[in-house]
């Protein structure tokens, strides 16, 4: 599949946000920790929630989807491995093996596969298990894990506040005995939502969203119903595409408030912002200023998954303009892409100059990776002409029916075979 789209059109109108990517993943494998019924609303429908439930299907566990609402049953599981080829199809797939250890005492898991942004090592996940009681064994690309006595509370300080590891030890933590303290924990409204989710289920989880969390083992979790948040990355992406063709948006359902870190770039860049309690109106202006320095941080700085599409933004701005990636030493795959389509940017370490250009001419292009092949989309919506953007399954692994929403604002954009 591809997308054919033909740039030049002013977006203007309103959207709703989708549910987002990275609260649900972690959330669907906490499911595994329930012995009954948990009833999943705002699941976006993505290939990613695809791989997750196909997951918790090889695990034993009986699924109903109805729209955008995800039953898991977990009552009868059985199951504590996961094949080679559904761990391979994404990363947050790691994110299985602390509720598996939790509630197998033992788990088989093969390295997880996802975007090639750089090294995302497991280290911390593996360590941290370890510091809660479990044996590890790394074998021909097959990690084993085991603790026959069960998980047990510890003190845990991560080296870096890593958001997955964050995950795993939230969710292997909460039914070991006793009290864990977790330190430089990572802090994204994700950590915040996953934990919402575990406390409604009868856990007991405190400092969510801090940088300490303490986690107070329970006996056991019931059954819960629960709302994922709106995705503040998509949220942003579309606000991202509006600024690009000089256009006006409206973004309904979302938490402003997570969205804090990506106002001032737009501001600085010209764009006139209005926040409301779950909306927020952006208006461009006829061309973009350039950014000064745009560095991506762990939450609540700059997201490194909007790094790709600021770059993009940037490339038809005034001026020249900076961007550091802080977390992914390999995150520039797609600058030659962009470049194909006329911009100049030239990347030296972890840094990218933009010299904005006047406008972009369209191209055949491919995605590199979910954030990245989102950036081509930014471009294309600008360029002149038309644009093909190849493996597109990159994108549908973060966002549903791109190409709906963005025709409701005016695109012309067509999914093509």
């Amino acid at each position: 599949m591809k997308f054919l789209i033909e740039g030049k059109r002013r977006l203007c109108g309103q959207i709703d946000v989708q549910g987002s990517k990275n609260s649900v993943l972690p959330i669907l494998a906490a499911t595994l920790l329930i012995k009954g019924k948990s009833v999943i609303h705002n699941c976006p429908r993505i290939s990613d929630v695809d791989a997750a439930v196909n997951i918790l299907s090889d695990f034993g566990c009986v699924i109903e989807r109805s729209l955008n609402t995800v039953t898991v049953d977990a009552s009868s599981v059985s199951n504590c491995h996961v094949s080679e080829f559904l761990m391979h199809r994404m990363r947050s797939s790691i994110l299985f093996l602390g509720p598996v250890l939790s509630r197998f005492k033992k788990a088989e898991f093969s390295s997880p596969g996802g975007c090639e942004i750089g090294l995302r090592p497991i280290d911390l996940h593996l360590s941290s298990l370890k510091l809660l009681g479990a044996e590890v064994c790394e074998k021909s690309g097959t990690v084993f894990c085991s603790a026959e006595n069960g998980l047990k509370a510890n003190r845990i300080h991560l080296s870096f506040p890593s958001v997955g590891a964050t995950e795993n030890i939230l969710l292997a933590s909460v039914l070991a005995k006793g009290t864990t303290v977790l330190s430089n924990a990572a802090r994204e409204p994700e950590i915040t939502d996953l934990a919402n989710f575990l406390n409604k289920a009868g856990a007991r989880i405190i400092g969510a969203g801090e940088s300490t969390v303490i986690i107070v083992g329970a006996q056991k979790l019931h059954s819960v119903e629960h709302t994922v948040i709106p995705d503040r990355i998509v949220a942003s992406t579309y606000m991202f595409c509006a600024a690009v063709t000089g256009g006006e948006i409206e973004i309904n359902k979302c938490v402003p408030t997570h969205l804090e870190a990506v106002f001032p770039v737009l501001e600085e860049a010209g764009c006139v912002i209005k926040r409301k309690n779950d909306s927020v109106f952006l208006k461009a202006p006829e061309r973009l200023s350039r950014i000064k320095t745009v560095r991506t941080m762990p939450y609540p700085g700059f997201p490194t998954d909007l790094q790709s599409p600021v770059t993009a933004l940037l490339s038809v701005a005034d001026g020249t303009s900076v961007v550091t990636e802080n977390i992914f030493e390999n995150r520039y795959k797609y600058i030659s892409e962009l470049n194909r389509l006329g911009a100049n940017i030239r990347v030296e370490g972890r840094t990218a100059i933009i010299d904005g250009v006047d406008s972009l001419a369209g191209a055949n292009v491919r995605a590199t990776d979910l954030r990245g092949g989102f950036a081509l989309v930014i471009a294309a919506l600008s360029a002149q002409g038309k644009t093909q953007i190849s493996n597109i399954f990159h994108i549908d692994r973060g966002y549903e029916k791109p190409e709906k929403v963005l025709s409701s604002l005016g695109a012309n954009i067509k999914r093509i075979t």
